[in-house]
C-alpha cells in the first residue's frame, strides 16, 4: 500500500464520518480510475431501511454505467470497511478488478463482538472467497483505531 493509497483511505475515513454524523453506519468509499482520478465517491445510506445501499454497492453501480469494462478493469475501489459478500460479488459481476480497504470484515467482527452487537444476517466472508479474481490490499494499520473508534461511537450512543 502507497501513500497515494492511504490518501483515498483517508478520504473514506471521512465519508464514513459524515455517514455517522448523518444518523447512518460508518462507512465510505471512493472509485479511482487508472489515471488517479476520483470518479465517484459515496457514504453508508442503509438508515433509511434499504440495507442494500452501501457506498461499494452503489459505486459498482455507477461503474457498470459510466466506466467502458477497460476503465473498470483499471480502477481501484478504496473503502473504510471491506467489502460484505454483497458488494463484493458486485465489484466482480462488474469487472472492478483492485479493492484497497481500511479494515477488514475480521476486524469489525471482533469490534462489534466486543461492543455486544448481534452478528449480521449474511455470513462474514472476505472478498476473495466470494469474488476469487479481485486483487485485494488491506488493511490499513495506520487507521484501524480510527475506524474502530467511528463504530465504538455508532454502538455506544445506540
Amino acid at each position: 500500500m502507497n501513500e497515494n493509497d492511504l490518501r483515498f483511505l483517508r478520504r473514506c475515513v471521512q465519508l464514513a464520518e459524515e455517514a455517522l454524523l448523518a444518523g447512518d453506519e460508518p462507512f465510505g468509499s471512493v472509485l479511482v480510475d487508472a489515471q488517479g482520478n476520483v470518479r465517484a465517491e459515496d457514504r453508508n445510506r442503509i438508515a433509511g431501511g434499504d440495507k442494500t445501499r452501501h457506498p461499494e454497492f452503489e459505486l459498482a453501480r455507477w461503474a457498470a454505467n459510466h466506466m467502458t469494462p477497460q476503465e473498470r478493469a483499471g480502477a481501484s475501489v478504496y473503502t473504510s470497511g471491506e467489502h460484505c459478500p454483497m458488494c463484493a460479488a458486485a465489484h466482480a459481476w462488474v469487472g472492478l478488478k483492485r479493492i484497497v480497504y481500511a479494515s477488514s470484515s475480521k476486524q469489525l467482527a471482533g469490534w462489534l463482538t466486543e461492543l455486544g452487537v448481534p452478528p449480521p444476517p449474511v455470513k462474514t466472508l472476505s472478498v476473495q472467497e466470494v469474488a476469487p479474481g479481485v486483487v485485494v490490499e488491506g488493511p490499513a494499520p495506520e487507521l484501524e483505531g480510527e475506524i474502530r473508534a467511528l463504530h465504538v461511537r455508532l454502538h455506544r450512543k445506540n
